[in-house]
């Protein structure tokens, strides 16, 4: 298998390449990302990886520009999972918040998807899965709303790719996010009161760790997923299925 990762997803990346597939992913940071390479070159994967702000519109096109001439012009996997969040109210988001989290959550995942299509489509059998939330079908406390809505418009997103790319051989799921223990989440999960309120509303009455996620990933990556698309599956301990 042939995979490209966006941004570090170390949880991600690991589970992939335990089991055969080579791996590319980005991220930000470049001390970051070669301090994980090298950590990953010693376990004896096969990862690569490229510095990259998502946000950027030629970053991105020179990204798949590579990872198709590393890949010879086929993918198998990818792996949209780049997100941020603002902790602001409705009334406080301005153009500048509004501006980034739509770029950074839907037009990243929306635009590398188009140009890694040819790249999916040329592998014969492929499979995209993107990133979600559960902010994206219910409404959370302190998450802002906009970033609420760019999660709704993946998990549609999915859908629709699900459909209208079935015949190329690419199927599209998406893995919708309770709290994981994640740098992302950790401002929140610092909010005892919080934590606290989310667990007891959770039936498995706790946050969920990294590699609950990458195995989720993973199996819709698998052959054992063939039938499966157009999913959006939570990983979220039931809360979305908790109405008390």
């Amino acid at each position: 298998m042939r995979s490209y990762v966006s941004f570090k997803k170390c949880a991600i990346v690991e589970e992939l390449a335990v089991l055969g597939a080579r791996v590319h992913i980005c991220a930000r940071n470049e001390a970051q990302l070669n301090e994980c390479l090298h950590d990953w070159a010693t376990k004896g994967y096969q990862v690569t990886g490229s510095v990259c702000d998502v946000t950027s519109r030629p970053q991105r096109e020179d990204l798949i520009t590579r990872v198709s001439s590393l890949f010879n012009g086929k993918l198998n996997i990818l792996i949209n999972n780049v997100g941020t969040s603002i902790l602001k109210q409705t009334m406080d988001i301005t153009a500048e918040d509004f501006s980034f989290l739509l770029t950074t959550n839907l037009e990243s995942a929306y635009h590398i998807s188009q140009l890694v299509h040819p790249l999916l489509k040329d592998s014969g059998a492929a499979s995209i899965v993107f990133m979600s939330s559960i902010a994206g079908v219910t409404s959370i406390k302190n998450i802002a709303s906009i970033y609420s809505a760019a999660k709704g418009a993946i998990n549609q997103l999915t859908r629709n790719l699900a459909c209208e790319w079935a015949k190329g051989n690419i199927r599209t799921n998406c893995v919708a996010l309770g709290s994981i223990k994640t740098p992302l989440t950790g401002r929140i999960l610092e909010d005892n009161t919080f934590l606290d309120e989310f667990n007891s509303r959770t039936p498995l009455g706790r946050i969920g760790e990294p590699n609950e996620v990458s195995s989720a990933v993973a199996f819709l990556c698998l052959p054992a997923a063939s039938y499966i698309t157009g999913q959006i599956i939570s990983v979220d301990g039931g809360i979305t299925v908790n109405t008390i």
